[in-house]
């Protein structure tokens, strides 16, 4: 159950200390967006730091040309807010995970044929349990349904009990300029309502 942390505005000067926090309560999967000035230095560095199994990368992309920086900076990870089959297929050409957004049926099959490897559903607040439940009957089995948008510890179980496999957690976890105990604490009460979830299933 994938936690992927959202830090959205995270500058290269706060990095080291924001990726030693997460990566120290245990998060493996981030992703800088691409709308925010030093996104890709900010990632640069995460990925000096980040421990062998972790997967670093660039949210918000939105082309073929991102998706190329994102790769000569030596990241592994393509998020995006939407369904763009051109940079599914450029990511997945490159040999790198990609996750883009869909909010219905059509988008998340179109996603898949593009060969999106998972699925990231946004935003939740549009798609509450029940409907991710509707959607996942329809998708191919074992698809990767990671509710976006809105996400906190204690919404997290009736997504899971829908069949949602992992979330994307942006500003509940992390906002610039966030105090490192605050961060801190934010990180380990997703990661116990994680560890609850996956005790229980």
């Amino acid at each position: 159950m994938p936690l992927v942390a959202i830090l959205r505005g995270l500058t290269p000067v706060e990095a080291p200390v924001v990726g030693r926090v997460l990566f120290d309560a245990g998060f493996r999967m981030l992703e800088v967006p691409l709308n925010r000035a030093g996104a890709i230095d900010a990632m640069r560095i995460l990925l000096e730091m980040a421990p062998d199994d972790a997967i670093i990368g660039a949210g918000t992309v939105l082309t073929t040309a991102q998706v190329d920086e994102v790769r000569n900076a030596g990241g592994r990870l393509i998020v995006s807010p939407h369904c763009a089959p051109d940079v599914i297929s450029a990511a997945v050409q490159n040999g790198m995970l990609a996750l883009p957004g869909v909010s219905t049926p059509t988008e998340a099959f179109r996603a898949l044929e593009a060969g999106a490897q998972g699925l990231k559903l946004f935003p939740a607040e549009m798609i509450p349990p029940g409907a991710l439940k509707s959607m996942k009957s329809i998708l191919p089995p074992g698809t990767p349904l990671m509710p976006v948008g809105g996400i906190h510890p204690g919404n997290m179980a009736p997504y899971v009990a829908a069949g949602a496999t992992g979330f994307g957690i942006g500003g509940q976890l992390y906002q610039p300029s966030i105090e490192l105990t605050a961060l801190k604490r934010s990180a380990e009460a997703f990661m116990a309502a994680r560890e609850k979830l996956l005790e229980g299933a």
